[in-house]
């Protein structure tokens, strides 16, 4: 998702300096949208006046935030700081207050939308953070998305992005079972899908993961196994804290979890089906 949004930003007309762990990957980027590149995230954000994450985990955003290489020790007055990454509340929260004690300003926004949308910069994005951050930051985000959601103060935008992709957990593992259903009823599995897709169950996601369901061993995985893991345990832990009982969701993380378990992490959450072929024995 990272890569199509910075090239928005480029086409966009700004000046993209880009950082990744591996530096030929920033470098090929670069050469190839004429961006430049930067040796370390510090250096980049002493560069820079807006400051986008777009990363798997809090772990991987921390890693780029903290250390002598650190973009906390490039923070300042009159820089903010974007994460459009699913990283949950509370690693935003605990970030949001490092980067606020340097005078700079976080907001999160992280993202809906499919890899195409990416591309195509019509992603939905979730924002919280200080009214007048968003403000300066929009003609930056509307570079990247189409529609931008002002959800309240920094961390809103990561609760709605987990509150959706609940659902989204929830309609995957539905079409999974559904569609492992039919098959066993002895229905071809591209005809059923074709049902799904022009049924009232059409939704999106639905549509653009059609080669996930179909050909999931030929498909590449658009959103892993692992990182659903990751979302749930941080819905479940959201839900845990403000009271919301989200029963779905804990079904949804033990298979989820077993399907990692059974070796399928790297796969598209679509590979859930997979998973309940095997119980079916198929």
């Amino acid at each position: 998702m990272g890569r199509p949004m910075a090239a928005n930003l480029v086409k966009a007309g700004f000046d993209v300096i880009a950082y990744n762990r591996t530096q030929s990957t920033a470098q090929a980027f670069a050469d190839q949208e004429g961006a430049t590149v930067a040796a370390t995230p510090r250096q980049a954000a002493e560069r820079a006046e807006v400051i986008i994450t777009m990363l798997a985990d809090e772990r991987s955003l921390r890693a780029v935030y903290d250390g002598p290489d650190g973009v906390l020790n490039a923070c300042r007055p009159g820089l903010i700081a974007i994460d459009m990454g699913t990283t949950g509340p509370a690693g935003v929260g605990r970030l949001g207050i490092q980067i606020a004690a340097t005078g700079a300003q976080m907001v999160d926004a992280p993202v809906s939308g499919s890899t195409a949308a990416a591309e195509e910069g019509t992603l939905t994005i979730l924002a919280g953070g200080p009214p007048e951050s968003i403000d300066a930051v929009q003609p930056v985000l509307l570079a990247m998305g189409s529609t931008i959601y002002r959800l309240g103060p920094l961390t809103a935008g990561q609760s709605m992005k987990l509150a959706v992709n609940a659902v989204i957990f929830a309609l995957g593992g539905a079409v999974s079972e559904a569609l492992v259903l039919a098959e066993r009823a002895g229905i071809d599995r591209q005809l059923a899908y074709e049902v799904f897709e022009n049924s009232a169950i059409a939704a999106p996601m639905v549509k653009y993961r059609h080669g996930a369901f179909i050909d999931p061993d030929n498909t590449p995985a658009a959103f892993a196994l692992t990182l659903a893991a990751k979302d749930l345990g941080l819905i479940q832990e959201l839900a845990k804290t403000v009271g919301a009982p989200m029963p779905q969701s804990a079904l949804n993380a033990q298979v989820i979890h077993a399907a990692v378990a059974r070796g399928l992490g790297d796969r598209d959450m679509a590979a859930v089906a997979v998973y309940l072929r095997e119980f079916a024995g198929t």
